[in-house]
């Protein structure tokens, strides 16, 4: 009995310690709070106290829901799914009279923000709460467990008098598969007394992190680019709001302390106005006054700037609100040691409820400065667009009419008027032609947002980033396109975009074979689908013209053709009529396979495709970024499932299981020499070797890609460090690397690797110094710079200077496989659709490349 009473003794002492360094959910909130006992506290539903545990993304759910049920004051709504089929919850608080008529308040909101019309003092102001868009920075969405309890459940007379003046949208978790994938690492590891040691397993989290999506995007980079549900849901709620604050809660590294914007002041992009700064540091005395009230350590106008519109903080700038970026420095998991003394989960919280209460105090106590502002904004806007002298910009459209519809959907989802173009012109040698090519006017409510979109600015006098310099819509989408002054819009009027569907072919159920051309972004998911399914297929390696049911037709080089002379599963023919409708792609029934012009398409020029099996290499040292970007253009777009298979096991794979292997950025060093040799020697035998940017290089020095790379101080050559002072050095720094820029390609059209691209410039993002050599040998280069490579955003002159007329793609035969290099990223955050193209060329159409090393 002694000792059970001996060990129950110590399970106590223990748990004891273990809730030293948890807190009761109403530590958390004010003194004053007076809470409704009839309101559950997140406690009563996760079965601990916040913060001590890392709640799951379905327990918060749970609770809100809850919360939802047992007060008056808020609705929860359900407005998307992730890729994991989480649900997106926006919360909207305010007094129980204005909740039961929320539709028409909403909407006389939006009716004053569209008039410029200054709102009188009864109308409420809009706040927005937004948490945890980096999953892996829990605190937010932790935190805002609180303060929905605080806002359902508090009695005080300032949360009524807040209740009474403003509607609340709350974004309790931004990012829940992220959010649950480091929930489950930071509980995994967590043990009943907490380990503060930096250098614990839980401080230190495996690959990928939980502060990515499922695709292991970044998606507070995605506001702007609008490539994932999470953003596309709340872009669409945003746009049905407006609000007049939106917060956008972080966290930063364990040793810093907490930071609130105003950011560094000369680092904010230009079309964020003064006045919009000058609001920013009005509510910032404010989160001040809380923290130092609690003896907190914080900063402000460091580290963090408001450049790139496409983030939490930034894109609502440009719209009539104010966004504030929290930065929290993180626990890492429950507690770990910092300079600045233990930092538990619990503390992380406490400082991000206590500005969020600091939010909602500024406001209110600023109510009307914020609500003019919102108006002055407005009615700013609209004189600046009218003094502008820019009518709008002209936009060639693509022969690929997938591409065409997501450009459009991505500017439509942000409320930007697009009109079909009423008129042929020409400019700047472009021809642009009547209802076929695209008009947007820049005379709308979104004119700033638009000139960001165009924008080609290549100095912005301090040229230091925290993340990209450009985002030029139409060079992401590799589509031609001019500025026009008021002049030259002046005889264009407002025609509605034609919806761009699919007229079907004249369907031939005998047909001597089908076929569909390559420009069409489908393309590669419809081929995906046949050789899926059995089907056989060729590919055409130059344009043909040939016979069909609708008479003579053209395809483009790289189309595919499936006859029916090739081995062919039972009911093929109601199979490709069917794929074609669900992909919604025009099919041609062919009549003969002598063509008019070109090859025949029994030519043993035309390769029969096989069904490809790729592999991504994955895990530690790879980008994750990067090959979530590769991940999910395959799967989302194409519907071809890739192994991922993390670098240390590549050694103990057979790799004749694989018709490709894709490398991205990442450290390929661990690779050993003998397994460079098999490398090598699957390649010869028929593999496909796929490298991109830091794995181009790698193949390069392990001889695998005939292909240079210069040395970094080769690259670097260029720049006069002599007389430079110590002061200098951050400016430095910032030059001698390209962050985030867009740079103009030259494409040997006649090249497999560009074919369906539809041009002879391609635009790709850039954001590496790598610079590759052309190859000796001809027919090797796919891509190469232009002599003037610099299209948007910024790069310093000697590195311009170094990237002019350097390779951007090389690809040869290497014995019966082939081997590519890329020097950028092919499908930057899923955003430069121009470029993507380039990996399904890479898997597909491999056969057709001919040059030997």
């Amino acid at each position: 009995m002694k000792l059970l009473r001996y060990f129950a003794g110590l399970v106590m002492a223990l748990a004891t310690l273990h809730q030293a360094f948890a807190m009761n959910d109403r530590d958390f909130l004010p003194a004053d709070a007076a809470l409704d006992p009839a309101i559950p506290a997140p406690a009563s539903v996760l079965g601990y106290p916040v913060g001590t545990w890392h709640a799951r993304h379905d327990q918060i759910v749970q609770y809100l829901q809850q919360l939802g049920m047992a007060s008056d004051r808020l609705s929860v709504e359900v407005v998307g799914y992730t890729h994991e089929q989480r649900p997106l919850l926006m919360l909207t608080f305010t007094n129980p009279q204005r909740l039961a008529q929320i539709d028409t308040v909403r909407s006389a909101h939006l009716q004053r923000v569209a008039e410029g019309k200054t709102p009188a003092q009864s109308d409420p102001l809009v706040l927005w709460m937004g948490y945890s868009v980096h999953g892996n920075e829990s605190s937010g969405a932790n935190a805002a467990l609180l303060v929905a309890y605080y806002l359902a459940a508090s009695q005080s007379e300032e949360v009524k008098q807040l209740l009474d003046n403003a509607v609340i949208i709350m974004e309790p978790a931004i990012n829940p598969d992220g959010l649950s994938r480091f929930a489950q690492w930071a509980n995994m590891h967590k043990g009943l007394t907490p380990n503060s040691d930096p250098n614990h397993r839980d401080h230190n989290e495996g690959w990928p992190s939980g502060r990515m999506n499922h695709y292991w995007f970044d998606l507070n980079r995605d506001w702007l680019l609008l490539t994932h549900p999470e953003s596309r849901a709340r872009i669409a709620h945003f746009q049905q709001w407006r609000p007049h604050v939106l917060t956008d809660f972080h966290e930063m590294g364990s040793n810093s302390t907490f930071f609130f914007q105003p950011g560094i002041p000369d680092r904010a992009n230009p079309w964020i106005s003064r006045e919009n700064i000058s609001m920013t540091n009005l509510l910032g005395q404010y989160h001040a006054d809380a923290l130092d009230a609690e003896n907190k350590l914080y900063f402000s106008e460091e580290s963090f700037d408001d450049f790139y519109l496409g983030k939490g903080s930034s894109y609502p700038d440009v719209q009539g609100s104010i966004g504030i970026l929290f930065e929290q420095a993180s626990s890492r998991g429950h507690l770990i040691d910092t300079p600045n003394g233990q930092l538990s989960f619990a503390d992380t919280i406490q400082n991000q409820v206590t500005t969020s209460l600091s939010t909602f105090r500024g406001a209110l106590a600023n109510k009307s400065k914020l609500q003019q502002y919102q108006a002055d904004f407005v009615r700013r806007t609209a004189k600046q667009a009218n003094e502008s002298g820019i009518a709008g910009y002209v936009v060639k459209a693509s022969a690929d009419a997938a591409l065409n519809q997501q450009w459009l959907d991505i500017l439509q989802q942000h409320h930007i008027k697009v009109w079909q173009l009423s008129a042929d012109m020409s400019k700047n040698g472009t021809a642009y032609q009547q209802g076929r090519d695209y008009f947007v006017p820049a005379n709308q409510a979104q004119y700033p947002l638009i000139r960001s979109l165009f924008s080609t600015q290549q100095d912005f006098g301090r040229n230091e980033f925290y993340d990209v310099s450009s985002w030029n819509i139409a060079m992401a989408f590799n589509l031609p396109f001019n500025e026009l002054s008021s002049k030259e819009g002046r005889k264009l009027k407002s025609l509605s975009v034609k919806s761009d569907g699919v007229t079907p072919a004249n369907w031939q159920g005998e047909a001597y074979a089908y076929g569909f051309d390559w420009r069409d972004g489908r393309a590669p998911a419809m081929l995906q689908a046949l050789l899926v399914k059995g089907i056989a297929a060729k590919i055409i390696g130059s344009p043909i013209t040939v016979a069909s049911g609708d008479g003579q037709i053209s395809l483009t080089a790289g189309s595919v053709v499936i006859p029916a002379a090739l081995p062919q599963p039972a009911n093929w023919r109601n199979t490709v009529r069917e794929l074609a409708q669900e992909k919604q792609l025009v099919v041609h029934s062919l009549t003969t396979g002598w063509t008019d012009k070109g090859i025949d398409l029994g030519s043993g020029a035309m390769p029969v495709l096989k069904t490809p099996r790729v592999m991504l290499l994955t895990g530690e040292g790879v980008s994750p970024y990067e090959a979530g970007e590769v991940w999910h253009y395959f799967d989302q777009q194409v519907g071809l499932p890739l192994a991922m298979v993390d670098v240390p096991r590549l050694s103990g794979i057979n790799l004749h299981d694989y018709t490709h292997v894709i490398m991205v950025d990442g450290r390929y060093a661990g690779i050993s020499d003998k397994l460079v040799e098999r490398m090598k020697q699957w390649v010869r035998e028929g593999g496909v070797l796929i490298g991109q940017k830091g794995a181009a290089r790698w193949l390069s020095e392990n001889g695998l890609l005939a292909a240079g790379f210069r040395s970094e101080d080769e690259v670097l050559s260029g720049f006069d460090t002599q007389s430079l002072k110590f002061s200098d050095r951050n400016q430095l720094a910032a030059q001698q690397r390209i962050a985030g820029a867009v740079f103009a390609t030259q494409l040997d059209a006649s090249h497999p690797l560009t074919f369906g691209l539809d041009a002879n410039q391609l635009s790709v993002f850039r954001n590496s110094n790598l610079v590759m050599d052309i190859p000796e040998k001809p027919f090797l280069t796919v891509a190469r710079y232009s002599k003037s490579p610099l299209l948007a955003g910024y790069a310093a002159k000697p590195l311009v200077e170094q990237v002019a007329g350097s390779a951007a793609i090389v690809a040869h035969r290497s014995g019966r496989g082939r081997v590519i290099g890329f020097t950028d990223v092919m499908n930057f955050r899923g955003y430069w659709r121009g470029s993507q193209r380039v990996l399904s060329n890479a898997v597909y159409l491999a056969p057709l490349i001919t040059a030997s090393n």
